[in-house]
This record gives structure tokens, C-alpha cells and sequence, in this order.
């Protein structure tokens, strides 16, 4: 009888792991607007949990979160479609679509050239919902009150969704302390490639294995060609080039959900044509995050200390809340291996099953939700929550999503350990 739970344990175990990996293509189908790869704006996936084992209850949650919605983070985008539209009009070079679109983008553009990089409403509220959802999961983790620090990037709309995370966890309990920290000081543990930082780092930038068989892969898009006489006439007399003003369309294009101005560009490009175009933008992102795992090696060290002292008690944190930028995060899952992201297959069809550019969308966000048990022999818990799903982590366990933190920590200090820097 005890082989046979042991089996269908395992079985259980093996069916939960699975219903988390639906297929990347198959969640396009189900949400098209994950095209939009790290221009996701953050949706909450209201999925269930799986019940901790018996006897145990969550304490501590160590969380590391990019920033919510905002406008796009440089001027220079704006500046060249301020630049391409006004010369294309005052040439007559645009078709009717374009005019249109050139119409709206005029009327937007003092506010787009005034908000650049600023944290919008939808990006507080989205924060706002993340931290009143991780209270109402773990009511366990803050009923008594307790202390919370909460350290940020030093970047506005990276503070502003550190506070209004903050903000929302004390209306949820009035009784939490936390202390918000947005300073060089703490920058090692949210942004350790910030210049900014006074502790310098150099680790080595590994290159994923699929770029050497990136020839293989074939786009199917001819989205880059067909938007181009969408909007103009001609481009010969025009100040950029094919290739680059179609970026900066898409570019548009694709931020425009988190600044309320979803329709400012027509008909000019459909979703389906972000959604065809998603395998290949995805597998760019790859090459990006990849390589600057190693960087995020101090973000792990810290997630380690602090969880250490959380479960001895030399610190009274019942939280400790990063919140950053998708240039973190996303190397982050990498370097931790949430949900396989770092399994750096060679075969570039393969790079949509391991890493997907959505989860590293605005607002995205990573709980390790720690747990006791009834016992001081008991061993320590961990779960972890990918954008509010429980995910799976590179350690072996009989009790999915559930892990061992013993392993997991030996695991991830191998990890750290096998990178020096240089």
C-alpha cells in the first residue's frame, strides 16, 4: 500500500508539473496579447494552489519584481516617429491609414514626449493587485503584522511600484512595518549592474547554444515588409530607412496597451501579425537575457541570506520585496531555472519551450514562498510563483510544486560557486 501512494504520489506530482508547461504556442492561442513578449502588460492568472503538506505553513516571502506599465523607457523613439510622420505628411507621402495614425500621434505626443519612462496608472494598480493577491494567498505570512523591507532600483516608476506595493500590503494590515529603500546601499541585492552600484562586478557572458544554429530557424512574418506601404507611399525622400522605421512602428505598436492608447494606430498591424511574428522576437529575447545570468549572481546571494536569517530568526522579516527591471528578472529566471529557463537548448525551435519573453512582462514578478513545519525537525519548505502560477525549480522533489529548500539552496550555492568572477 505504501509503494502504491508512493506511486500515485509521484503520478500527481508528475500531472501537476505538467499542467503548469502548456505549451507556448497553445498560451498564444489562449492570450494573444502575450506577443507583445516584455511589453506584456501584466495580467493576474487567478490560477489555484496546490495545498502546502500537512502540518505546514507558510512564514516568509522573498520576492523580486520589474516595475508595472509605463510609457517607453527612452525618448528616441518618439522623437523618430515625430521625425518620420511630420516629414512624410508635409511630403505627402502618406497613404489614408497613415494620415490617420499621423493625426492621433500628433495629438498624443505631448503627452508620450512627457511621460517617457514614467510609471502610468495601469502600472501602479497592476502592483496594487500583486501585492493584495500574495496577501490573500499567504494570510499566514502577515496577520500578526511584522517588519517588510522593500528595496528598489533607483529609477522613478521602480520606486513608485515598490510604494505602490507597499502602499496596498499596509490598507491590507495596518500592522505590517516597512521600510522602503531606494539607495546605492542596496542596489548590489535589486540592480547589481547599475553603474550606480559602488560594488563592482565582472562575470563572464555566455553565449545560448541555439545562435549557433540560428540559420535554421525560418520566420514566417512579413510583417516588417507589409507594414511599410500600410502607412507611405514611398520612403525614398524619407529620414530613415525601411528596416528601422518598420521597428519603430512595431515598437509603437507594442507599447501602446500599457499607456491607453491601444488604437492610435489603426488597422495598420493585427495582432495575428505580433502573434506570427512572436517565435522569432522570443528567440532575440533569449540571446538577450541569457548572457547576463551571471550578473544577477548577487540577487541570488541575497535571496539566499536573507531567507537564511528568515528561518533562524537573526532578522524579523516576514517579507523581503526587489523590485526592478525586466534586464534583471529576466536574466534572473535563467540563472534559477524557473520553469526550465536555462536549459539552453541547441535547436532554436526548441528555445519557445524553455523561455517565454512574456514572462518578463510589465509588472512580472517572482514569490519563493517558504513554509514550516509542525516539527523543528521538520525540513523547510520553498514554492515558487512565476507572474502568480507555481513553477517548477532544477532540484528533485517528491511533492511538486513544493522543494526542499536544503536542496535547493545546495543547488543554487553550486550554482554561484561554479561562476567566479573575473
Amino acid at each position: 500500500m505504501k509503494r502504491f501512494l508512493l506511486s500515485l504520489l509521484f503520478a500527481l506530482a508528475a500531472l501537476a508539473a505538467a499542467a503548469q508547461n502548456i505549451p507556448a504556442l497553445d498560451q498564444l492561442k489562449a492570450d494573444p496579447l502575450k506577443a507583445f513578449g516584455n511589453d506584456y502588460p501584466y495580467q493576474d492568472q487567478n490560477v489555484g494552489l496546490t495545498k502546502a503538506p500537512k502540518g505546514y505553513k507558510a512564514f516568509y516571502i522573498s520576492l523580486y519584481a520589474r516595475h508595472g506599465s509605463r510609457y517607453y523607457w527612452n525618448d528616441q523613439l518618439y522623437k523618430d516617429l515625430d521625425t518620420l510622420m511630420t516629414a512624410a505628411h508635409d511630403k505627402h507621402l502618406l497613404t489614408a491609414e497613415g494620415e490617420a495614425f499621423y493625426a492621433r500621434f500628433m495629438d498624443a505626443k505631448q503627452e508620450l514626449m512627457t511621460g517617457i519612462s514614467e510609471l502610468t496608472q495601469l502600472g501602479w494598480e497592476q502592483h496594487q493587485q500583486i501585492a493584495r493577491t500574495m496577501y490573500n494567498r499567504f494570510p499566514e505570512v502577515f496577520k500578526k503584522g511584522g517588519n517588510i523591507l522593500a528595496i528598489s532600483s533607483l529609477t522613478g516608476r521602480c520606486v513608485l511600484s515598490m510604494s505602490a506595493f507597499c502602499q496596498e500590503l499596509v490598507q491590507c494590515n495596518p500592522k505590517l512595518e516597512i521600510r522602503e529603500q531606494s539607495s546605492r546601499f542596496t542596489l548590489d541585492a535589486v540592480v547589481p549592474n547599475d553603474s550606480e552600484n559602488p560594488i563592482k562586478h565582472k562575470y563572464p557572458s555566455p553565449r545560448p547554444r541555439y545562435e549557433k544554429n540560428r540559420a535554421a530557424f525560418k520566420s514566417t512574418s512579413t510583417l516588417r515588409q507589409d507594414i511599410i506601404p500600410r502607412v507611405f507611399t514611398s520612403t525614398d525622400d524619407l529620414p530613415r530607412n525601411a528596416s528601422r522605421i518598420a521597428s519603430s512602428l512595431i515598437s509603437l505598436y507594442s507599447s501602446l496597451p500599457n499607456i491607453g492608447h491601444e488604437g492610435m494606430m489603426g488597422n495598420i498591424i493585427t495582432m495575428q501579425e505580433i502573434v506570427d511574428q512572436w517565435e522569432s522576437s522570443n528567440l532575440g529575447s533569449y540571446s538577450w537575457v541569457f548572457p547576463l545570468q551571471y550578473g544577477m549572481i548577487p540577487i541570488l546571494k541575497d535571496i539566499i541570506t536573507k531567507a537564511d536569517a528568515a528561518i533562524d530568526g537573526t532578522n524579523d522579516h516576514v517579507a523581503d520585496l526587489r523590485f526592478g527591471h525586466d534586464s534583471c528578472i529576466g536574466p534572473l529566471t535563467v540563472l534559477m531555472g524557473l520553469n526550465g529557463a536555462d536549459l539552453d537548448p541547441e535547436d532554436p525551435y526548441e528555445v519557445k519551450n524553455v523561455y517565454q519573453n512574456w514572462e518578463t512582462c510589465k509588472a512580472s514578478n517572482f514569490q519563493l514562498v517558504f513554509y514550516r513545519g509542525k516539527k523543528a525537525s521538520d525540513e523547510i519548505l520553498v514554492k515558487c510563483l512565476l507572474n502568480g502560477a507555481e513553477v517548477s525549480l532544477p532540484v528533485e522533489t517528491d511533492c511538486f510544486p513544493y522543494y526542499k529548500w536544503s536542496a535547493l539552496r545546495a543547488f543554487y550555492q553550486a550554482r554561484i560557486a561554479s561562476v567566479p568572477e573575473q
